[in-house]
């Protein structure tokens, strides 16, 4: 590795007299072949420059390669597909892919930031911060210890992705024909609350158990179950299908609300990015769309956050703490007895970090697909614009 700073030897030949000490010419005066002046800035005499520059060019050449080989794989995967009409059999199949693939890698991801919400919020005496909580999780239960209900929230999520965007684009369609071009402008906010509700509720329904499993496992020290399997054998073999979906209704309060914050705080924060912009959307290159989609995703995240938060911890609690028997109403009520109004908030900035982290990685990720398959990415001017 080059030095930080020049050699005496190349300060001496840069900046020294080109005499020597007898008064002589020197055979080699500075910079004779290159017919530089003895004070003319050369990369040699700045190495950690060079190094910078080096790795810029490197990291663009790279990005050049990445581009390749994805428009590559892009050009093959579309073949093999073949042409995607909008709004075709095909285009909400791909949506349900891309949704797959958002949700479920993302919320597997973040694991170790959901597991202490979790716990915080059915106790939150249990850790008095969350650094604290990983590095006694860590201590405690190892690495596996921090990643605990991974297995049930990628299969979960993933199930609930692939539901949420691949129906909410077949209702945004659908409603908007419904409507009437001119209404289905007009109205659009309306128009995407509707969409994402009708989605969320039938994406609820896949995701359900394995929250269940989720949560009891993340909520008991040690873990209650040994895996997703393991989960679903038990609590079937225990309290039949039915208690794999105790917690539906709560997770309907919890999740419609925040898939309605979600996609229409999405699309219209979207949009009035490229309103501020110069030019049109179709303007920008596909990776400056999506890098729009990311910026948009967080945002909408974190308003997702507030809204759904009292109702998360409503889910936390009555998953990992109801009775054999109990009512909703009843273990409801007395949940919020014990905790409170001031209760409902707990863990809250964990899970805003959280949610606008994922909600941004989402929609980015699930663009990126559109991208990949030939289709253009969400939002940018309600639902007539997607048509060009």
């Amino acid at each position: 590795m080059p030095a930080l700073f020049p050699r005496y030897e190349t300060l001496q030949q840069t900046f020294g007299t080109p005499y020597s000490l007898g008064g002589r010419p020197k055979s080699n005066p500075p910079n004779a072949s290159s017919g530089a002046t003895p004070y003319q800035a050369r990369l040699e005499l700045y190495p950690a420059y060079s190094i910078v520059d080096d790795t810029k060019n490197k990291a663009k050449k790279l990005s050049a390669e990445a581009t390749k080989e994805f428009e590559a794989a892009s050009q093959k995967a579309q073949a093999s597909a073949g042409k995607i009409e909008l709004y075709s059999a095909k285009y909400y199949a791909a949506c349900t892919v891309g949704g797959l693939m958002a949700c479920g890698l993302t919320h597997t991801a973040v694991t170790p930031l959901d597991l202490v919400k979790t716990r915080r919020q059915v106790d939150s005496k249990l850790y008095s911060g969350n650094f604290m909580a990983w590095r006694h999780i860590f201590r405690t239960e190892g690495v596996r210890g921090i990643f605990t209900g991974w297995g049930p929230t990628f299969f979960g999520y993933s199930a609930q992705g692939a539901f949420k965007y691949g129906w909410y684009e077949y209702f945004k369609k659908t409603y908007s024909d419904l409507a009437g071009p001119e209404n289905a402008y007009k109205y659009k906010t309306v128009l995407y609350l509707s969409a994402s509700a009708s989605a969320e509720f039938l994406a609820d329904i896949a995701l359900c158990p394995f929250e269940a499993i989720k949560v009891r496992m993340q909520a008991t020290i040690p873990s209650q179950y040994k895996g997703t399997l393991d989960g679903l054998s038990q609590i079937t073999g225990k309290e039949g299908v039915a208690g794999l979906y105790k917690g539906l209704y709560p997770l309907w309060g919890r999740q419609i609300p925040y898939t309605m914050m979600k996609f229409a705080s999405f699309e219209t924060i979207v949009e009035m990015i490229y309103d501020r912009l110069p030019g049109t959307k179709n303007d920008y290159s596909k990776a400056a769309q999506t890098g729009v989609s990311f910026v948009g995703g967080y945002l909408a995240g974190i308003l997702c956050a507030i809204v759904s938060h009292p109702a998360d911890v409503m889910v936390s609690k009555l998953n990992a703490n109801r009775k054999a028997g109990e009512a909703f109403g009843a273990v409801t009520s007395r949940i919020y007895k014990e905790i409170g109004f001031a209760g409902l908030w707990n863990g809250l900035p964990v899970r805003i970090v959280m949610i606008g982290t994922l909600t941004g990685l989402q929609w980015m990720i699930y663009d990126y697909f559109k991208i990949f398959m030939g289709l253009p990415t969400t939002g940018g001017g309600g639902p007539a614009a997607e048509k060009k």
